[in-house]
């Protein structure tokens, strides 16, 4: 609700619908909410995240697992499906994801996050060879995981992620489909071959 307010206040137009991700019915009435309010969808920006754990894998419980899965993954997906639906009857539309560095590697004590966020990748592209074709594009914005002095930078100041995300809702990339754009500060090119 804060964003929407200050967005206002900023002179633009944003209206806040509380709604539980992991619930694909509220998910569903969401998008319903926005499609009524302003007429059709064309850009949409799927943001879940719950904090990792910190817990090695195998002392891991069924709910810290169950939590990270329904909201960061499970809730990206129901936002496609919907998402996805609206856009294809006006005739497209772009949606960004956000999934992580540990979307595209992992680290000690992330299990359950470095899952979901690997699969919000997948997610992404198996929604961006489906549907780009017919005028959806699905992208995803890997934003930083550690606090360097560059990385510290990007977390405590999220303009640097909103500026890219805002390039991808835009008509501007129009021939950029399925891609994970790492907002890191250059920390994936530092461990990803």
């Amino acid at each position: 609700m804060e964003q929407a307010e200050a967005i206002c206040r900023a002179g633009g137009r944003a209206t806040f619908f509380p709604a539980d991700i992991g619930d694909e019915a509220e998910v569903e009435t969401l998008v319903a909410k926005t499609v009524a309010k302003y007429g059709r969808l064309d850009g949409a920006f799927n943001n879940p995240g719950v904090e990792q754990s910190a817990t090695p894998l195998a002392n891991l419980s069924s709910a810290q697992w169950d939590r990270a899965i329904r909201i960061d993954l499970t809730g990206v997906f129901y936002c496609l499906k919907h998402e996805i639906r609206a856009m294809l009857k006006t005739g497209g539309g772009s949606i960004v994801n956000t999934a992580s560095a540990l979307g595209a590697l992992a680290l000690p004590s992330a299990a359950e996050y470095a899952a979901a966020k690997h699969g919000v990748a997948g997610l992404t592209k198996a929604a961006a060879a489906e549907y780009g074709p017919r005028g959806v594009r699905v992208n995803a914005v890997l934003p930083g995981i550690i606090h360097t002095p560059t990385v510290g930078r990007l977390v405590n100041d999220l303009r640097e992620i909103g500026q890219a995300v805002a390039l991808l809702l835009s008509d501007a990339p129009s021939f950029v489909n399925g891609v994970m754009i790492p907002v890191d500060g250059g920390y994936l090119a530092t461990k990803v071959g």
